[in-house]
């Protein structure tokens, strides 16, 4: 098949899904639950100041030390618990069907890349009426707390139509734009979700406020 033009992999989590309420809130009761001496609450702020890939070293930031195997898989527990029930009153990024709309009715591929459990990623997708907007849908079916890098790497690799050089990322972490350097693409980092702005421009990719101008500066590259 020969390869496609322009395409995006779109992050999930504080990209299209606006979650970064719940992701607090979740943080936050993660942290009253566990009592562990460093584990304060914190403001979206200070989370966005702080906040790191792989999560692991996020915990170490706040605890001054690095979380042993069994505090992380307690961490790790209590999150995704509050998390579970906290994400059911999020809904799409403002702007998410308009852009995924309009790259597809332009000719491009998109497809769509988490670090969310695979298993519940698909069914909330597909919910949201979105899942036909892209190539494939993958989320994470390994020990939650990894890098990104490699699992672009697979993404791309189960896309032969899809040129890595013609790629660009659109995520809201640094991780994201690690991982597509790693994987020979290119990324622009969103605004709205787990990182601030100075965290982002730091990196040294273009940096966007809305979708839209995400998309738009993705074109330019």
């Amino acid at each position: 098949m020969a390869r496609s033009d322009a395409h995006l992999v779109w992050d999930w989590n504080g990209t299209l899904f606006q979650d970064m309420d719940a992701v607090l809130a979740a943080t936050n009761a993660a942290f009253a639950e566990l009592r562990m001496p460093g584990l304060r609450p914190l403001t979206i702020e200070r989370y966005r100041e702080l906040y790191r890939v792989p999560v692991p070293e996020f915990y170490e930031t706040l605890l001054g030390r690095a979380p042993t195997a069994a505090e992380w898989e307690r961490m790790d527990g209590a999150f995704q618990r509050h998390y579970a029930e906290a994400r059911l009153g999020c809904g799409l990024a403002e702007e998410a069907r308009t852009v995924l709309g309009a790259w597809r009715e332009a000719g491009h591929g998109q497809s769509l890349l988490s670090m969310y459990g695979h298993e519940e990623l698909v069914p909330l997708v597909r919910g949201f009426g979105i899942e036909a907007y892209f190539l494939r849908v993958q989320g994470r079916t390994g020990p939650a707390g990894g890098g990104k890098s490699a699992h672009l790497v697979r993404h791309l690799a189960r896309l032969p139509e899809v040129d890595p050089a013609r790629t660009v990322v659109i995520g809201d972490a640094a991780d994201d734009a690690v991982a597509a350097l790693a994987a020979g693409a290119r990324a622009v980092l969103y605004t709205g979700g787990s990182h601030s702005r100075r965290s982002l421009e730091a990196v040294g990719v273009p940096v966007a406020d809305t979708l839209r101008e995400a998309v738009e500066r993705a074109a330019e590259l």
